[in-house]
């Protein structure tokens, strides 16, 4: 198994605690995280790793790294003759490997579509060759997927099931030891040390220009243990540390918790619809990456819950768009709505559980058997 970042390690250990129901005896290594490491899993090398952002010079000097280890994995793989490889997400590293291995005899399922449907159409021919099974979260995918020739099976997000329909702010709040009454909004800047970089100060610029209008508020940021030193640095530099609690980790019980959060385009947005939190979602790169990734975009949305829902339902403020007054206007807008339980807020809550329910499956039974079915080929 190869899976990248915060977001794939995540999905990767609710994939393997189903397997391990379907056989005890299994092993699994290759490329993961510390979610992974709980069940099990053998990692040769660190999900972040993978962790790449953009296209610009600060990816460029660690492809020839990123290149090393693929070609090294692969060496490995062919030898020793794996009964399946399940690469999850991280689809620039993963396609081109489950092609080599595919190629070789050995079977292949990608975890994760890649989206197709918002941008870069053109690669389902590289998952057209790569995979011979992928498992989905969302279920308009196996129908595309099959429109091209590609075997594929919805399996539900494993988020939906984890995350319950409904979750009680207060009992979130107490284990975090928030003051039950007063506003709280969750900072989630990413997991990328770029996208800290390019997030964060805008962030933190917000909840200063939000604290003068709302004094009680009470600002939290979870992030991921690789980030923490850096997260620490930025919240001395911009002179936030009292004003904003830094977590190790807890990004579900910061949005079991909050109010609304302000978060960066990626899973963790689903996430947020998933707790039925208000959000205003941003991001920002290099202005060249940015430049190449708009020429690519299918969709007029980048957040997931917008693109699911077909509507923009929540903002979406990006790149010079997302100033820290435009954040903080947006996301003030949704801390009033949420006190006075707004029609609005109550039309979201709405779409949010619609959307919850649809993507409800038994992800752990259903990916065994299309695992088992590969296998069984």
């Amino acid at each position: 198994m190869v899976a990248g970042e915060a977001s794939g390690d995540l999905l990767a250990a609710l994939l393997l605690q189903g397997a391990r129901s379907r056989w005890p005896g299994l092993r699994a290594h290759g490329i993961g995280g510390l979610s992974m490491q709980e069940q099990g899993f053998a990692a040769q090398w660190p999900a972040d790793r993978l962790a790449v952002h953009g296209y610009s010079l600060e990816v460029l000097r660690r492809v020839a790294g990123l290149l090393r280890i693929r070609r090294q994995l692969g060496n490995q793989l062919l030898d020793q003759r794996p009964d399946v490889f399940i690469g999850v997400d991280a689809p620039d590293f993963n396609l081109g490997l489950e092609r080599r291995l595919r190629t070789g005899g050995i079977p292949t399922v990608h975890f994760v579509c890649p989206s197709i449907w918002a941008w870069r159409p053109e690669r389902v021919e590289t998952i057209r060759a790569a995979a011979d099974h992928v498992l989905c979260l969302f279920p308009f995918e196996p129908a595309l997927l099959a429109s091209h020739g590609i075997a594929a099976s919805f399996v539900g997000h494993p988020l939906a099931t984890r995350i319950p329909l409904h979750t009680d702010a207060l009992i979130a709040r107490a284990s975090l030891q928030l003051e039950p009454d007063a506003p709280v909004l969750a900072l989630l800047p990413g997991s990328r040390g770029k996208e800290i970089d390019y997030l964060l100060p805008r962030f933190l610029q917000a909840v200063q220009l939000l604290q003068q209008q709302m004094p009680e508020l009470q600002c939290i940021l979870p992030a991921v243990p690789s980030q923490v030193l850096r997260v620490e640095a930025m919240l001395q530099e911009q002179h936030m540390q009292g004003r904003v609690r830094l977590l190790q980790g807890h990004s579900h019980l910061a949005l079991q918790a909050c109010d609304v959060t302000l978060i960066a385009s990626g899973t963790a947005t689903l996430e947020a619809a998933l707790f039925k939190k208000p959000m205003v979602i941003s991001y920002a790169m290099h202005p060249w990456s940015y430049r190449l990734m708009r020429r690519k975009q299918l969709q007029p949305w980048v957040g997931l819950p917008n693109i699911l829902l077909r509507e923009a339902v929540v903002p979406e403020l990006l790149q010079d768009a997302a100033t820290p007054a435009a954040l903080a206007g947006a996301v003030l807008h949704w801390l009033r709505a949420s006190a006075v339980r707004s029609p609005e807020w109550q039309q979201l809550m709405a779409r949010f559980t619609s959307l919850h329910e649809s993507l409800q499956a038994d992800t752990s039974t259903l990916a065994a058997n299309a695992i088992e079915s590969v296998l069984l080929r």
